[in-house]
């Protein structure tokens, strides 16, 4: 099968599982859930590509494994927490269900339709290191192996720390600024995009190699210009109001360093 042939297959299905994910979203009156279909549907195009392409089978299945752990955690992380007990919308949605009012139903549908294309385009960086002429592991290997498990483990962590601060009524309307939220006000999402150079390091070297950093540089920018943090910013300044604006001021958007002293008025 020719590489076209699998892509439309593969858009093809995700456009279902897209469809029926649209819909339950729209039952539950959360949109959350486009962002367990592409979390999931990443690691499964990615899986399907691997089935169908030459490559040294070890490092396939080690690929594949990355793929499919950090998609089974996500996955995993944002139905239990988004969608099934969050009762309310995430705050990303509710800004565009907003900025496109009495059309948001049908903007929405094309929106969760996207994700099947994006999870074809995503699949690009594992499915090129996959492709590795070097049927041995590798310098590069070992290298995206480590910034892997660092960015894994970084997420997981994140995670866990804001779920466990958010279920904490004792902290209604308080800051998440503990553990590694001490460093970034996205520490989360910084480990996502990091997640993405573990293909970079394991392939640059090679033929196209430089494609893969089209996951790094699209992550960054959904992640900091698109639906991440601009839409979350703004939710947490209306609902939490100077306390965020002094978490803005005292601790980094993104990339995670030490805190600085506020420039707010004590009042």
């Amino acid at each position: 099968m020719q590489i076209w042939q699998a892509s439309i297959i593969a858009i093809l299905g995700m456009s279902a599982v897209m469809a029926g994910l649209y819909a339950w979203g729209r039952q539950r009156e959360n949109m959350a859930t486009v962002d367990v279909g592409w979390t999931a549907g990443v690691g499964l195009v990615t899986c399907y590509f691997a089935c169908l392409s030459d490559g040294w089978l070890t490092r396939k299945i080690l690929i594949c494994s990355m793929v499919l752990l950090w998609s089974g955690r996500l996955f995993s992380h944002i139905l239990l927490n988004r969608v099934l007990r969050e009762s309310e919308e995430d705050a990303r949605y509710t800004g565009l269900r907003k900025h496109w009012g009495s059309d948001a139903s049908r903007k929405f549908f094309w929106f969760f339709q996207a994700q099947g294309p994006l999870a074809v385009l995503f699949s690009v960086p594992p499915l090129i290191a996959m492709h590795h002429s070097n049927p041995t592991l590798t310098l590069g290997d070992v290298a995206g192996l480590t910034i892997w498990l660092v960015a894994w483990s970084g997420e997981s962590l994140a995670d866990h720390q804001l779920e466990h601060f958010r279920r904490n009524p004792s902290n209604e309307g308080r800051v998440c600024n503990i553990g590694l939220w001490r460093y970034s006000r996205h520490p989360n999402y910084f480990f996502e995009w990091l997640h993405w150079w573990a293909y970079v390091a394991m392939a640059i070297a090679e033929p196209y190699g430089a494609a893969t950093l089209l996951g790094p540089i699209l992550m960054y920018l959904f992640l900091t210009r698109l639906t991440g943090i601009p839409y979350t910013e703004k939710q947490s300044l209306k609902s939490r109001g100077d306390a965020y604006r002094l978490y803005q001021q005292t601790t980094n958007r993104f990339f995670p360093w030490f805190p600085r002293k506020s420039t707010l008025p004590i009042s």
